[in-house]
């Protein structure tokens, strides 16, 4: 009897040793495979180049995400824009890409020829996601090969922010007045640019920074110019369109005093820019303004017609991360309809439901819904992707070389966009 019990005995030991294993077997298994378990900690980085406000937005995100997610630890690091596509090319190259990050249209088609992305085709299987609710157009950046490299949260055509007190206290036309007179174009920018222009105020400022001269094309573009040929293999600015631009530029700074010259730090929150260029997004630092009224409106109309440069920002899963299910998980809450909705408060947002909403109007010290609706909504079906190549790096620093020649009067426009012209063809040929 006691011999059958210890037999007994033994077959239960046996029995529960086999189960503990094959447990811990499915674990490895599981994590094998890149996702670990719900309670085991995991760290992901997100990487962006936003400011501050934007910063505490996502801040306020990855609290909400931790709710369902507490065991994932979010890092988010900040870039400044004009050195990110470089740090993120340093970090590929040394095998640290951050988890998930931003990504612009300029750098999309270099980051996919590098082959850095992940393909985020899955979250179209997903009926809560709803993919069905982003407009299709916003996601063509991201697309290749019938797969999705990319997820957009921005996309946001370039607007004019104004000072209306300094075009009252000349007795000047608003942007939006002439509108709708039907008399905004870039003739009357420059005359209203000038008008305005006084004792250290500048009528207008067509960069961000000195390094950001992208809202010039918009220019060219009104009057039938571009960058590049349709299939970017030849460099277009090189033109009497081009030229027009460059010598715009070249008079507001130094025959007008309209504009601010290289190295000048005047913002349009200091009170001193008349004219602002800068896509809507911008709109989260004009909120802070209390010193002086301003408003958006479109940018001016050329004979070929208003062609705002169309921004583009939307998420990358970079590849090499150690926990590739998680960033994903990350990645969704981003873009589902909470997320951009939140980010929606800066951006404007790429999903039907959340653009079409109370939620992205009526923030808190916002421009006034009929100035967002004209500036805007109406103006999404004429503005343009800003262009984007997998040698944009190199093609960038040669355009800054001739704007600092422009800068320092050192070269006319004709031989500036001469020179450009000779240095960017090789490149687009490669």
């Amino acid at each position: 009897m006691i011999k059958k019990l210890g037999i007994i005995f033994l077959a239960i030991l046996l029995v529960a040793f086999s189960t503990a294993c094959n447990k811990d077997t499915e674990k490895t298994a599981s994590n094998a495979g890149g996702s670990k378990a719900k309670d085991e900690p995991v760290d992901l980085t997100f990487m962006m180049w936003g400011n501050e406000a934007h910063q505490e937005v996502y801040n306020q995100l990855i609290a909400k995400f931790n709710e369902t997610h507490p065991n994932i630890k979010v890092k988010m690091e900040s870039v400044p824009f004009p050195d990110y596509q470089q740090k993120i090319t340093v970090l590929a190259a040394g095998k640290e890409l951050p988890d998930v990050g931003w990504v612009a249209e300029r750098m999309v088609p270099q980051f996919m020829q590098n082959g850095i992305l992940e393909d985020v085709s899955s979250f179209k299987k997903d009926k809560d996601y709803d993919m069905n609710d982003f407009f299709p157009s916003t996601l063509d950046l991201f697309e290749k090969d019938k797969k999705l490299y990319g997820i957009p949260f921005s996309t946001p055509p370039m607007v004019l922010f104004y000072n209306k007190d300094l075009f009252v206290k000349v007795g000047e036309k608003t942007p939006n007045e002439h509108v709708q007179a039907g008399t905004w174009n870039w003739e009357q920018f420059e005359k209203s640019a000038k008008a305005i222009s006084s004792n250290g105020v500048y009528g207008a400022n067509f960069f961000r920074d000195w390094n950001t001269w992208i809202a010039l094309l918009s220019h060219t573009w009104g009057y039938g110019g571009d960058l590049f040929n349709k299939d970017q293999t030849k460099f277009a600015w090189n033109s009497p369109e081009g030229v027009n631009t460059l010598k715009m530029l070249d008079r507001m700074m130094f025959k007008d005093a309209s504009h601010p010259k290289a190295g000048e730090q005047v913002s349009f929150e200091s009170g001193k820019i008349g004219m602002f260029f800068d896509v809507y997004s911008y709109v989260s630092r004009a909120r802070e303004v209390k010193d002086f009224a301003w408003d958006i409106a479109p940018l001016p109309e050329g004979p070929e017609g208003r062609f705002p440069m169309l921004g583009q920002a939307g998420y990358g899963l970079f590849k090499g991360s150690k926990h590739p299910e998680e960033a994903k998980e990350l990645l969704k809450f981003f873009t589902s309809k909470e997320g951009i909705k939140a980010t929606s408060t800066y951006f404007v947002p790429p999903r039907e439901s959340v653009i079409s909403s109370d939620d992205f109007v009526n923030q808190p010290n916002n421009p006034p819904v009929e100035s967002i609706q004209r500036a805007v909504i109406d103006e999404m079906d004429n503005a343009r992707l800003q262009a984007g190549h997998v040698e944009w790096q190199k093609i960038d620093n040669a355009i800054q070389f001739g704007f600092d020649e422009l800068f320092g009067q050192l070269k006319k426009p004709e031989d500036i966009l001469k020179d450009m012209e000779a240095k960017i063809n090789p490149l687009l040929k490669k």
